[in-house]
């Protein structure tokens, strides 16, 4: 048996519980997030290729704007939105995790 001084680096860090934490928090974040873009953008597609009238109406009576704009407009929106709300648990939570798992690894 290794002892944590003769163990390399990487299995001491894969098995620390917060690595697993940090690992399971991260991924599930990330596929919410994502998931809630592709719903989104595939969601408009679909109405793009089966019900493309419905995004050909204009915004009001003497709009030349369609409601399709600002239905395309808010997706991208949204990425971006998400693309910061993970930003923000990468820096956050996720960035205070790696930091505990790097001091508990180096000791």
């Amino acid at each position: 048996m290794h002892s944590p001084a003769n163990t390399p680096v990487y299995e001491r860090v894969r098995r620390n519980p917060k690595f697993q934490e940090l690992v399971r928090q991260r991924s599930r974040l990330a596929l919410i997030l994502s998931a809630i873009v592709l719903v989104g953008y595939y969601s408009f597609m679909m109405v793009v290729a089966f019900a493309p009238d419905l995004l050909h109406k204009p915004m009001s009576d003497d709009s030349a704007l369609s409601i399709g704009f600002p239905i395309g407009a808010a997706i991208i929106i949204l990425s971006w939105l998400l693309t910061g709300v993970y930003s923000h648990f990468a820096n956050g939570r996720f960035q205070d995790l790696t930091d505990e798992i790097t001091r508990e690894t180096l000791q």
